[in-house]
């Protein structure tokens, strides 16, 4: 009998070991479908950029068939300004590629051929497709890229290692660290192991220096495809009010350098600016940076203003959302920017510009 219940025992045990085992294997299995469904969501969302032109030409089409059915929506007015919008964001986005394919060409011919090295380090969702992205726009724009993968375990001085690695190749012109790292590793100090000639993000030290002091530098990548936007509806921001919301290292106050840079008067909003409102709606440049989904209402928005919206908020619908309230502000601005297909584009495009840069001046020569 006492054999039996011991037996009868160790089924028990294998079979809760058993059960054990299956629901870890299904926890797993749930986290890699999420992890799928992720990726696959923020695909989608990016493909929203290609997407929007197609969008907005066929609500043109509509309301024309309408029109001739003697039936025109009352939208015309704010379908025709959606269509001029997505066209300049288009047409600044593939000037500022066409650029940097351009200079890559140039580079080619003597010989030179620019290398962009981008480090992904774990397996974040979003970070795994920007990093597709940007490795797509290398290729379009004739550069070279190396996409280096590590684990999520990966330590400091193991990623520091892999820097120093690049840096000390000559075949490699930048180095970009996408970002968010894993907790373990110290942001800041990856930023600073990076050299200055290779920092085509334009965080380092020495080239934030530079650009405080007007000297010639890496700007970073964002603030200055804000510039670029802002310049590509012919606005001239020399002696504009442009207020900046949001005082980050990586948007906020680079982008209001760069407009001081351009002569513009720049106020700088923050979470403890009183008379957010009034001082917004006086804007002519108006830069949302706060990262709060719908933050930046109509009533904020001076008539005629060019709005820039960086922000990207996934929203309780689960779509990515600017910090503008993109239906009330365009029915007052003279230019606006969408989310997504706006910022993020030019963000890429500049980052080609700064990898063919950084290669001819790593080789000494001019393009």
């Amino acid at each position: 009998m006492a054999f039996f219940d011991n037996f009868s025992k160790k089924v028990q045990d294998v079979a809760f070991v058993a059960a054990e085992k299956a629901q870890q294997v299904a926890a797993v299995a749930g986290e890699k479908a999420n992890a799928v469904a992720d990726k696959a969501k923020i695909e989608y969302e990016m493909a929203a950029e290609r997407r929007s032109m197609d969008k907005n030409y066929r609500a043109l089409g509509e309301w024309y068939v309408s029109t001739l059915e003697g039936d025109a929506p009352e939208a015309v007015a704010d379908i025709v300004a959606a269509i001029k919008d997505s066209q300049e964001n288009l047409a600044a986005y593939e000037a500022a590629k066409a650029e940097a394919a351009a200079e890559a060409a140039a580079l080619k011919a003597k010989g030179i051929e620019p290398c962009l090295a981008v480090i992904l380090v774990g397996e974040n969702p979003a970070s795994q497709v920007y990093v597709r992205g940007k490795v797509k726009d290398c290729g379009e724009c004739g550069i070279k890229s190396l996409e280096l993968r590590m684990p999520e375990t990966t330590t400091q001085e193991e990623l520091l290692a892999k820097i120093a690695e690049l840096a000390a190749d000559k075949t490699v012109n930048g180095i970009l660290v996408q970002l968010p790292l894993p907790k373990q590793i110290d942001e800041h100090a990856v930023i600073d192991a990076i050299p200055p000639e290779k920092d085509v993000d334009g965080f380092s030290p020495v080239n934030v220096g530079r650009m405080q002091t007007g000297q010639p530098c890496f700007l970073p990548c964002t603030p200055a495809g804000c510039i670029r936007m802002i310049e590509s509806t012919g606005t001239k921001i020399d002696g504009k009010n442009a207020v900046v919301i949001g005082r980050s290292n990586i948007v906020g106050k680079p982008a209001a350098l760069l407009l001081l840079a351009k002569n513009a008067t720049v106020t700088v909003c923050h979470s403890h600016t009183a008379n957010l409102k009034e001082i917004c709606a006086n804007a002519d440049i108006l830069v949302a940076a706060v990262g709060r989904a719908g933050f930046v209402t109509g009533d904020m928005v001076k008539p005629g203003a060019v709005v820039i919206d960086v922000g990207i908020n996934r929203g309780a619908d689960g779509k990515l959302h600017g910090d503008v309230n993109f239906e009330e502000a365009s029915a007052v601005a003279g230019y606006i920017t969408p989310v997504p297909g706006g910022v993020g584009p030019m963000t890429r495009a500049m980052l080609m510009k700064n990898t063919t840069q950084a290669a001819a001046m790593q080789n000494g020569v001019a393009i």
